[in-house]
């Protein structure tokens, strides 16, 4: 994932919402959410056979987002989305499963984890100390620490904000947050290494590129219930939608 939001307990009928695109090569093969044989909800990378969000049907979630430093990328490093299906195979609870995956984290290139279940959420990262408790409340993640204020962050965590103050149950807003193509000024452009050009092309919550952009948006919502909706969105180079895969399904108590 390369932009996430996550609201813990602050809806009305909601208890956790899930809202993320996923940014990559157009040309690196995956295969859009499924059911995995081991009960893993996801889509697949399917070169390094990872992923990058998924959910269980206990109601456990992880999402990852690799962080931006092009000259510290590590060739030949293993891939960052064998952490996600990692932690929602581990039989501990969410917060020991992360930080088992934590003491592994200096193999990998830079990433941000979220992971958690409808009793609490955590986030961890190979470039701060810790693994980090996540409280009530709306948090956003891109490619640069937990709720860094770029502005499609900042964006996408407010319209989240707004929209579970109102109680809302329309998902639309949701998905136009995360379908927003405007590109930030270049006043509000972080400084990560990128030719300034590129760093705008990828300022953009939803990214339309011939070779790198958006490649999918995903939604998972829980009711206090425990009833889940898993929706993806799968989009081609043009920003144009090709896919939308939906699963609902009551969570095992």
């Amino acid at each position: 994932m390369c932009l996430a939001v996550v609201a813990l307990a602050t809806h009305p009928r909601y208890a956790l919402v899930v809202a993320a695109n996923r940014d990559e090569y157009h040309a690196r093969p995956a295969a859009p959410a499924h059911w995995w044989p081991d009960g893993i909800l996801a889509g697949r990378d399917e070169r390094a056979s990872g992923t990058w969000l998924g959910s269980t049907r206990e109601g456990r979630f992880a999402l990852i987002t690799n962080v931006r430093e092009p000259g510290r990328n590590v060739a030949g490093a293993p891939s960052r989305g064998a952490l996600v299906p990692r932690i929602l195979r581990d039989p501990a609870g969410v917060r020991v499963a992360s930080a088992n995956a934590a003491r592994d984290a200096a193999r990998y290139n830079g990433f941000n984890v979220i992971a958690g279940d409808l009793a609490a959420a955590y986030y961890f990262s190979n470039r701060h100390d810790g693994v980090v408790g996540m409280q009530r409340g709306v948090f956003g993640v891109a490619n640069a620490a937990l709720d860094e204020p770029w502005p499609k962050v900042v964006h996408a965590r407010d319209e989240l904000t707004r929209w579970c103050a109102r109680g809302d149950l329309d998902f639309a807003p949701v998905w136009a947050a995360l379908a927003d193509r405007r590109q930030a000024t270049e006043a509000e452009l972080p400084a990560t290494g990128l030719a300034i050009e590129r760093e705008r092309v990828v300022s953009a919550a939803f990214i339309v590129d011939p070779v790198y952009g958006t490649r999918s948006s995903t939604l998972l919502a829980i009711t206090h219930e425990g009833d889940a909706t898993f929706i993806e969105r799968s989009f081609d180079e043009r920003g144009a939608q090709t896919r939308e895969v939906t699963e609902r399904y009551a969570l095992r108590r």
